[in-house]
């Protein structure tokens, strides 16, 4: 029998690449996944991974694990939903915590569906800006939280008895508005173009901006912020209005009520990752219920994009 954590550790590495990015996004230092995964091996009687200075890819066996693993995994999540749903969630109370993009464009569908399922649960929600929902749920502030980081960027400390699970990576994408140069053209453009042209940024220490000056100062150049707003909403208007360009999660581009063009940027490094933070098995009946449906919603939105 499968140990599903490592079942889960496997899909992880899998989906990052290698075995160090898997143990952040699940919240394990880099040894303590390889002994998970080493015990996996042995259960399965096969190599699963191989390891190169890259990261680690699967083997044939490796892959047909994960292709199993995959379904046991959103087969246990389904249990775990129907589970709740018999165990009541009849009344209590559920605080969810979420940053503005989440909040506005995801979160809603998702909790209009819990209601719909629970509705004698409480619902609360409050909005925390990344990384603040992980130390929300660790205080018992909220049950559980969205949050999000971003790549190149430092991770934020996880603390003991909370998880960080992963449930969306999108890159981050050039916008300009519409009719411009630089949106001319389907290929990636190098981010090293961007030297010189007007930029609309957030605050300098904001990683998205922080990204694109490192990347610029390699070779020696850097961008002309023209303006710094804290917000994507307004960051979108502007650069529709023709004020300058802007590096925002694809996300936050295709959902602009304002035209923009969109262009992919090269290297593609420039990621940011959605994640779900609460207690793991220690997690309510309602906290774990909501999971399972983000998981879902956010599959879905994957999808669409």
């Amino acid at each position: 029998m499968f140990d599903p954590t490592r079942l889960a550790a496997l899909v992880a590495v899998a989906e990052a690449g290698s075995i160090t990015r898997a143990a952040a996004r699940l919240g394990y230092t880099a040894p303590a996944l390889s002994q998970q995964l080493a015990k996996l091996e042995r259960e399965a009687g096969a190599a699963l991974l191989v390891r190169h200075h890259r990261g680690a890819r699967l083997t044939a066996a490796g892959e047909l694990l994960v292709l199993r693993a995959r379904r046991v995994l959103d087969e246990m999540d389904r249990a775990r939903h129907e589970l709740s749903r018999l165990a009541g969630l009849s009344g209590g109370r559920l605080r969810v915590g979420t940053f503005t993009t989440a909040g506005i464009h995801l979160l809603p569908p998702v909790l209009s569906a819990f209601r719909r399922a629970h509705p004698d649960v409480e619902l609360s929600v409050t909005d925390y800006e990344p990384p603040g929902g992980i130390a929300a749920v660790a205080s018992g502030e909220v049950d559980l939280a969205l949050t999000h980081a971003y790549e190149p960027g430092p991770a934020a400390p996880v603390p003991s008895g909370v998880c960080v699970e992963p449930l969306l990576v999108e890159e981050l994408v050039l916008i300009t508005a519409v009719g411009q140069v630089l949106s001319e053209g389907t290929g990636r453009l190098p981010v090293t173009e961007l030297a010189g042209r007007p930029l609309i940024s957030s605050a300098p220490a904001h990683p998205p901006r922080r990204g694109v000056e490192n990347a610029l100062a390699e070779v020696g150049a850097t961008p002309a912020v023209v303006c710094e707003s804290p917000g994507y909403a307004l960051v979108c208007a502007l650069v529709s209005a023709g004020i300058g360009m802007a590096v925002v999660p694809e996300m936050v581009a295709a959902m602009s009520p304002t035209p923009l063009s969109v262009r992919r940027l090269e290297p593609a490094a420039f990621r940011r990752t959605i994640s779900v933070v609460h207690h793991g098995e220690r997690a309510s009946g309602a906290a774990a219920t909501l999971c399972a449906l983000l998981r879902g919603g956010f599959g879905r939105a994957t999808s669409v994009q």
